[in-house]
């Protein structure tokens, strides 16, 4: 013990000076952030979105090279002057129809009966992750089409994101979808940001458009982006830091960032499917419980709403749901029973 003390001392000792300002840049750099948080919007954005982790060397006009086959990338216009990526992978089973076929092939497939899912993913990277990928493979592999996409700001997409934007797409790709879909079911599928997606859209078919989705399923879902601040990893270094509520949680709203998830789906009739693993370590699974409590309090009656939780011991956190070998007959039984209610059978 006495060794290590006057290690310990003599490290001090003669580095003393490289401590102090190691300390202080951290004591600085810790003090700014939330100061060029609340004074900086694109600051604001890049945290929320993280549309510039990208992956270099990335060629989406080639799914093949991730071993996603029977997938045609796509490009659609949400805005004049926005463009929007889009994976559409059909079913397994049509692999071989779908040898060498063309974009107009492909949007005729899509009223072959097969449900359809738009899947909205979250913050970060693209439609080209690993696990984004593998969700879709697996969603393939048991008769569903699955339209992915890239919102503006992200790969391959144009523009900068916002909520208005972003939530445009998805509406646009919706439409765009059930334009071609005829009597094929079409669900969206929100994970983590893309929660916040997915109920914004399925809020405006609802008031608006007169089409609503057939059913919504979100993973790993948060109440709001405002809770969800307040319970992120990154929150726990500040949370004790003076007026942590006003640099961090107001600067949200004041930008004009909201995902009100409660709100949303409180508005709304259509079936609700929420999938949350206990250990997720970015999104807590209280926030999804807690979401899924508000609709069952919510009076809106004979609104199936599901909650399956998937136990800590599985490791899937945040992003490896997709691997549960039960998660294929969850989803097909709650398309089921919203076909049932929806008079598809």
């Amino acid at each position: 013990m006495d060794l290590v003390w006057f290690a310990a001392t003599r490290i001090i000792r003669n580095h003393g000076s490289e401590l102090k300002l190691i300390v202080l840049t951290l004591v600085i750099i810790y003090v700014t952030i939330p100061f060029a948080f609340k004074m900086c919007p694109i600051v604001v954005t890049k945290v929320i979105y993280l549309n510039f982790l990208r992956r270099p060397f990335i060629d989406f006009k080639e799914p093949a090279n991730y071993l996603l086959n029977h997938t045609l990338n796509l490009y659609i216009t949400p805005e004049e002057g926005i463009t929007v990526g889009v994976w559409f992978t059909i079913p397994d089973k049509r692999w071989q129809e779908a040898s060498g076929k063309d974009q107009q092939w492909y949007e005729a497939a899509l009223g072959d009966d097969n449900p359809v899912i738009i899947y909205l993913h979250g913050n970060g990277g693209s439609r080209a992750v690993g696990h984004r990928v593998e969700l879709i493979k697996m969603l393939s592999a048991h008769g569903f089409h699955v339209l992915a996409l890239d919102y503006r700001g992200w790969a391959d997409s144009t523009g900068e994101p916002s909520e208005a934007g972003i939530t445009t797409d998805s509406l646009y790709l919706f439409e765009w979808t059930r334009a071609r879909s005829r009597r094929s079911r079409v669900c969206l599928w929100g994970h983590s940001l893309g929660s916040g997606v997915a109920t914004n859209t399925a809020r405006i078919l609802h008031e608006k458009v007169g089409s609503p989705a057939d059913a919504i399923i979100l993973e790993a879902p948060f109440t709001s982006m405002r809770e969800e601040v307040a319970h992120h990893p990154f929150a726990v270094y500040y949370k004790l830091f003076p007026g942590f509520e006003w640099f961090f949680m107001d600067t949200i709203t004041e930008n004009n960032i909201f995902f009100d998830n409660v709100e949303n789906l409180q508005s709304i009739s259509t079936p609700v499917l929420i999938l949350h693993a206990e250990d997720d370590n970015i999104i807590p699974f209280e926030l999804g419980k807690k979401l899924y409590e508000s609709l069952l309090d919510s009076r809106i009656l004979g609104r199936q709403v599901k909650f399956v939780a998937f136990p800590g011991f599985l490791g899937y956190k945040h992003n490896y749901i997709y691997k549960d070998p039960q998660l294929p007959d969850i989803i097909k039984d709650f398309i089921k029973t919203t076909d049932i209610e929806l008079g598809h059978c």
